[in-house]
């Protein structure tokens, strides 16, 4: 199975994602912090009909205990966390 088998959990809803990332790239391109992309993107997912929540907050469980709070940059459809990365080049501690 690859990772664009239809068995994969959402794989709808994150193709339509990334299709809008791609959007977004292409019309701003390079050079912007983070934020402009995140708003952008947010912007696009919003236009698609889709639910999106910039910045939200999710506690963080370990063996019974709220250890935490991680801010997921996007939260689409309350299903898929998008975090972006602004760099020149993606290393591969941003993969996962």
């Amino acid at each position: 199975m690859n990772k664009y088998d239809n068995n994969y959990l959402y794989s709808e809803l994150t193709e339509k994602i990334i299709g809008e990332a791609y959007k977004v790239y292409n019309a701003l391109g390079f050079g912007f912090l983070e934020k402009v992309y995140e708003n952008a993107l947010c912007k696009k997912l919003g236009d698609a009909g889709l639910k999106v929540q910039q910045q939200y907050p999710i506690k963080v469980n370990f063996e019974g205990a709220i250890v935490g709070e991680y801010c997921a940059d996007i939260l689409v459809e309350n299903k898929v966390i998008v975090e972006l990365k602004a760099v020149e080049l993606i290393n591969s501690i941003f993969e996962v």
